[in-house]
């Protein structure tokens, strides 16, 4: 039995992953380590701070709601009427319009965290989160971000901290990283070639041909406003894809789905919903636009693929104004053979192609996260893993979806640390 023990502990030690270097520096978090500073994060620690509970948010960002105030285009709107998107605890102002602007929501982002007295940790950019069975602690590495100005950070190297907690809210959320199709040719183009993340507005676009792939919600507005700024775009549309109208007899679609899913059941509504869209916006086949075989709320449900909310587009693809073209084969100098074998001219290319979940590059050794980076469990019940893991944001189901999990998360965790401080 003693070999035997002996013979286990020797494969343990070898299975053993090594050990990371020694941290600069080592903080222990009376309370939550929040992962994230975007509206999950904001909500999570506003909801534990309502309850007594401290915490720390870590972002790798400068600024809360990195998303929203750095890679997102001028003329964005919320998709959705503003009372799905308020977070727990803060109504949206009342002067603000139905569908807020990008500087009006990231306004109310900055007054919710002033209000909940939420002061995230910036420039802190998560390398590893790891649970420590032996201690019962998460433990969670954190590079100091050096901007290239600050000559001497950059000389001193970047500090690395360990936060030490227990309990970890992974609040990153669905779209933490640029999702960057590679394409054949690219290096030959002679344009620029760039994500929608980067791009502002039209302006810079004035009278050229260029070339948008994807035919998502980002993908229909950047092509609408280059229409609007005289640049001739586009749309790559590889995919099928659900185009429903904004609003139906002055109501939002979404507020009618909603209504709808009270009284029947999600196939049904989502056959409506198809039908009512057909009525208001005709046949998109015509137009180059396929309808996936499974229903809008279906597809957002199981695949998190979001309808689109038509604001116009569809009537400058009617036009003429913007081009629909299916996938692209290969670019070369001028412009890109298609896959049906044409070639169109371009100037720039700009990749409405969305963004992907980054937990698997950092939370090691748990199986909560699928690869993709999505809880296992699926909604309602995939805010919660085992020993202390908490996910925030990652329903598929927008701003409403993160507050509903915010508040349950909180909850859950007052609990735990009512217990562990009436010890005390």
């Amino acid at each position: 039995m003693a070999a035997a023990a002996a013979a286990a502990a020797d494969a343990s030690s070898a299975e053993a992953p090594p050990s990371p270097p020694a941290a600069s520096r080592v903080v222990w978090v009376n309370g939550p380590i929040v992962v994230g500073a975007g509206p999950a994060g904001l909500s999570v620690a506003a909801c534990l701070r309502a309850r007594g509970v401290p915490c720390v948010v870590l972002d790798r960002a400068d600024c809360i709601a990195s998303l929203w105030q750095r890679r997102t285009y001028d003329r964005l709107r919320l998709h959705l009427p503003r009372h799905f998107c308020e977070l727990p605890g803060l109504p949206f102002p009342d002067n603000y319009p139905e569908y807020p602007t990008k500087r009006q929501f990231v306004d109310y982002l900055n007054a919710y965290a002033e209000q909940a007295g939420v002061q995230p940790r910036f420039n802190q950019a998560v390398t590893s989160a790891r649970y420590d069975a032996a201690a019962g602690f998460w433990r969670v590495r954190a590079d100091d971000v050096v901007l290239a100005e600050d000559a001497a950070a950059v000389a001193a190297g970047a500090t690395t901290t360990e936060y030490i907690g227990r309990w970890l809210v992974v609040a990153t959320g669905e779209n933490a990283e640029r999702i960057v199709p590679e394409f054949e040719g690219a290096e030959d183009f002679a344009g620029p070639v760039s994500h929608v993340s980067e791009y502002k507005s039209g302006e810079a676009y004035r009278g050229k041909r260029v070339l948008v792939v994807g035919c998502g919600n980002s993908g229909m507005e950047v092509c609408l406003d280059l229409c609007d700024h005289n640049a001739l775009p586009s749309m790559v549309v590889r995919d099928a894809v659900h185009v429903l109208p904004r609003e139906m007899f002055g109501v939002a679609t979404f507020s009618v789905a909603v209504f709808l899913l009270r009284f029947l059941p999600l196939w049904l509504v989502d056959a409506i919903l198809v039908l009512l869209a057909r009525l208001f916006l005709g046949d998109l086949d015509k137009l180059g636009i396929r309808r996936p075989a499974g229903g809008p709320l279906e597809l957002k449900n199981t695949r998190g693929r979001t309808p689109v909310l038509d604001i116009g587009a569809l009537a400058r693809i009617r036009s003429g104004h913007i081009q629909i073209v299916p996938g692209i084969k290969r670019l070369f100098r001028g412009g890109a053979e298609l896959v049906d074998g044409r070639r169109v001219a371009a100037d720039a290319v700009i990749l409405a192609t969305g963004y992907q979940s980054n937990v698997p590059q950092w939370l090691k050794g748990c199986d909560f996260f699928t690869q993709e980076g999505y809880p296992r469990v699926p909604f309602p019940h995939g805010w919660k893993g085992e020993s202390g893991l908490y996910s925030v944001g990652f329903t598929r189901r927008g701003l409403s979806g993160v507050s509903s999990d915010a508040v349950k998360v909180a909850q859950d965790i007052a609990v735990e640390w009512e217990k562990q401080t009436s010890t005390i």
